[in-house]
């Protein structure tokens, strides 16, 4: 599998280094789409200008990436392309492995279940075989190395691209079993960008079952092992904000990075939700839709970690991708990480209802954002209506996948406890509905 992987490695750089010497660099490193106020490049390189000339970054309202990305491109900006296209690679190489590992104990616990007769006799063609899920790690690599989204960030050096790359060391760490790298990474990427926190979740549930400790709350084994992982988070995530307090000697990053992320100032058009909405928004009422509109990331975290709590590595999946919709600040880099794992899940293909409609509609509206900008910014033939309606149908495509994929895993699960060919009490056949 190395050989094939190398291949995917080589490609994927091929395609970068070829469109940072293309005309194309620049246009890229401009759509909203791909950069956002939060990460992109002209913002870091605006930030070391002011921290050359011994200023704060944060002294104004253009810097808003953290400290330590500040201060990794002052020592590498002559090497900043290099530093891109190797986080990407470090991503997916990070994503194949933490697959790899998943896969294993994915075929163990199968056949642990099949031994124990808790499978259902007729769900022989729901068990997932070792040929099938052979080449799973090696298509999340190249979903990931070569999906356009992914290619564009690191075009357009957006930091998107670091986040995206710790992320993966997290659920590489988690699915490892490492509690301590698991709980740094997880630190890591909460000071990156905040709402990874609701990560926390799921690897707490898949570190408990590695463990083998039950997920009770009368269980003392279960509160001890929480305690333990929340305070090697929080003590990681301490000293790393402590670490950026002694690079600038300030507490200046602090309202500039996680304030603008949570308060949401800066209004240019992106992929998200929140931009139209709050530019319409009379002012004595933002800070109430404000606080509306960011519960969403935190508030399914509860409900998905009970329905959820044997199958911790789909509920990170979920999760990641109700960051990547409804976050302040989102762009095509964040959509990328999760639709690495669509290959994952393949074994769920036969449950989806709308997958090829779903496609059609994310593909469309990726073709039509460019279309409507120009339309909008240069022709003056649109307005800002236009552009946030296939914003709106990009993120409710989004949504509508996920919640397929949910309902998808829901159901197969179901059958192969109760089996496939479901009966009423006179006999007829069933049809499975989930309400």
């Amino acid at each position: 599998m190395a050989a094939p992987l190398v291949l995917v490695v080589l490609v994927a750089v091929t395609v970068r280094a070829a469109l940072y010497r293309s005309s194309l660099a620049a246009f890229i490193s401009e759509r909203v789409e791909v950069a956002s106020p939060l990460n992109a490049w002209k913002r870091v390189v605006e930030g070391l200008a002011l921290l050359d000339l011994g200023v704060s970054p944060y002294s104004g309202a253009i810097f808003h990436e953290t400290p330590l990305i500040i201060y990794l491109f002052h020592f590498l900006i002559e090497y900043a392309e290099l530093v891109f296209m190797v986080t990407d690679v470090l991503t997916a190489v990070a994503l194949y492995l933490a697959i790899q590992d998943f896969n294993k104990v994915v075929f163990k616990k199968q056949k642990l279940l099949i031994e124990l007769d808790k499978y259902a006799p007729d769900v022989a063609e729901l068990i997932r075989t070792p040929m099938e899920m052979h080449y799973i790690p090696l298509k999340v690599a190249l979903f990931y190395l070569l999906n356009p989204y992914t290619v564009m960030s690191c075009v357009a050096k957006s930091t998107c691209a670091i986040n995206n790359a710790v992320i993966a060391f997290f659920i590489l760490a988690a699915i490892k079993g490492s509690a301590f790298l698991s709980a740094v990474f997880l630190a890591l990427a909460t000071y990156q960008s905040l709402y990874p926190l609701t990560l926390f979740a799921p690897a707490l549930l898949y570190l408990l079952q590695r463990q083998f400790i039950p997920i009770k709350l009368k269980s003392k084994s279960f509160w001890l092992y929480t305690m333990q992982y929340a305070a090697l988070y929080l003590c990681s995530l301490v000293v790393i904000i402590c670490l950026s307090f002694f690079l600038l000697n300030s507490w200046d990053f602090i309202p500039s990075v996680y304030g603008f992320i949570l308060s949401v100032p800066d209004l240019t058009p992106n992929i998200g939700l929140f931009w139209y909405f709050f530019a319409e928004m009379f002012e004595h009422f933002s800070l109430f839709f404000v606080c509306v509109f960011q519960i969403n990331v935190f508030f399914y975290t509860i409900p998905l970690a009970i329905k959820l709590k044997e199958h911790p590595v789909f509920f990170m999946f979920v999760q990641i991708a109700i960051i990547s919709i409804f976050k302040s600040y989102p762009t095509v880099g964040d959509i990328a990480l999760y639709m690495a794992f669509l290959p994952v899940w393949t074994h769920l293909y036969r449950f989806l209802r709308n997958i090829f409609i779903l496609s059609c509609v994310l593909i469309v509206c990726s073709l039509l954002f460019p279309v409507l900008w120009h339309l909008w910014i240069y022709a003056g033939s649109a307005n800002s209506n236009f552009y946030y309606a296939i914003t709106l149908t990009f993120n409710i495509g989004q949504i509508l996948l996920i919640s397929d994929y949910f309902y998808a895993f829901l159901r197969r699960e179901y059958y192969l406890t109760h089996g496939l060919h479901l009966t009423r009490q006179d006999g007829t056949e069933a049809m499975l509905v989930l309400k």
